[in-house]
C-alpha cells in the first residue's frame, strides 16, 4: 500500500457528503461495461487499502469465533484527541462482527446520581463477558486528560485517579481480561481540517460538541496531560500502543494489524502478513522518550 505517510486530500469537484461508500469499489472491481454503469476512477492505493481491510475484516471474524469457542473476554480502550479517528477504526472492526458478541460503549457525562458514586463504578458493568469483544469509545482515561483540562474535576481527582487506575487495570488483566489500550496520535494542523469538515458535512456535524471548539485552543495543555497520563500508567502490564493518525486509512489498517498479531486464533495469517507499520505503530515507551525530548519545544511534539 503505497503514499502510506501522506494525508488524505479531497477529490477535486466532488462535495465530501457524495462520496461513494468504503469497499464500493473493491465490490465492482470486476463489473463489465455496460449502459447503465459509469466508470469512476480511484488511486490505486485506495483501492488496496479496501482490499486490505476486507483482508483483516475476515481475520477479525475469525477472532471472534474462537474467542466464542474458548470464552475469551477482549476490552479495548480507545484513547486521543477529538478528531483523531477512534469512532471510525471501531466502525471498521465491528463492520462484520457478531453483534451478540460485541459492544461498543460510550458513555456520556455522568448524571447525579453517578457523580456520587466511586468513579469507576459505571466503567465496571461494561467489562466483557465469556467470549465478547467490549470497545471503550473514551474511557476512564477522561480523568487524565479532557476533565482536568476543561475543569470537569479537581487536581486531587486527577492525581488520586493517575494513582488508581494502573492498580485496576492490573486487576482487570490478572482476572483474565485481554486488555488494549490505544491512544489516537493526530497532528493540530490535521485536526483543524478534520473540525471544518465536520462543519461543513451534514453527515458529521452529529460529531461536533462545545469540547471540539476548544480542543485547539487548548492543544499545549493536552499535551501536558497526555505525557502525565503516559508516564503514570504506561505499565508492563497493560502498555499504552500509540496510532499515528494524520492519514486515517493507515492508521485503521495498522491498528486492526496490531491487534491481530498480538493474539492467537484458528486459521490466522503468517505474522508477516500482519505486521504494522512501525512509523504508526509507537509503543508508549518510545512515545514518553519522545515527549521528554521536545516538551520544551510543543510545536515539535505529536497530537
Amino acid at each position: 500500500m503505497g503514499d502510506n505517510g501522506k494525508k488524505e486530500k479531497k477529490s477535486k469537484g466532488i462535495k465530501e457528503d457524495t462520496k461513494l461508500q468504503e469497499l464500493t469499489a473493491l465490490r465492482n472491481i470486476d463489473a463489465k461495461e455496460s449502459k447503465e454503469r459509469t466508470a469512476v476512477w480511484i488511486k490505486n492505493w485506495h483501492l488496496a487499502y479496501e482490499y486490505e481491510l476486507r483482508r483483516l475484516q475476515v481475520e477479525l471474524m475469525k477472532l471472534q469465533q474462537t474467542m466464542q469457542a474458548k470464552g475469551t473476554r477482549l476490552l479495548l480502550i480507545f484513547e486521543g484527541r477529538d478528531a483523531a479517528g477512534k469512532g471510525g477504526t471501531i466502525k471498521r472492526i465491528i463492520a462484520h462482527l457478531n453483534p451478540r458478541y460485541t459492544r461498543v460503549t460510550a458513555l456520556t457525562k455522568p448524571n447525579e446520581t453517578e457523580q456520587t458514586q466511586w468513579y469507576f463504578q459505571r466503567y465496571i458493568s461494561h467489562l466483557p463477558a465469556a467470549g465478547e469483544i467490549v470497545f471503550f469509545d473514551r474511557s476512564w482515561y477522561n480523568r487524565a486528560m479532557v476533565e482536568p483540562v476543561m475543569g470537569f474535576c479537581t487536581d486531587e481527582q486527577n492525581k488520586r485517579f493517575l494513582k488508581d487506575v494502573p492498580l485496576l487495570e492490573e486487576l482487570i488483566v490478572k482476572d483474565g481480561i485481554k486488555l488494549f489500550k490505544f491512544y489516537f496520535s493526530v497532528s493540530k494542523e490535521v485536526q483543524k481540517e478534520r473540525f471544518d469538515s465536520r462543519r461543513e458535512d451534514p453527515l458529521k456535524q452529529y460529531k461536533l460538541s462545545p469540547v471540539d471548539n476548544l480542543a485547539q485552543k487548548y492543544w499545549d495543555q493536552y499535551s501536558l496531560r497526555k505525557f502525565q497520563m503516559l508516564q503514570e500508567t504506561n505499565r508492563t502490564i497493560a502498555p499504552w500502543t500509540i496510532i499515528r493518525s494524520d492519514n486515517k486509512k493507515m492508521a485503521r489498517i495498522n491498528c486492526i494489524r496490531y491487534l491481530l498479531s498480538q493474539l492467537d486464533y484458528e486459521g490466522k495469517l503468517s505474522a508477516k502478513e500482519l505486521v504494522p507499520d512501525p512509523e504508526i505503530i509507537v509503543s508508549g515507551i518510545d512515545e514518553l522518550k519522545h515527549m521528554e525530548e521536545h516538551l520544551m519545544s510543543p510545536e515539535k511534539l505529536y497530537g
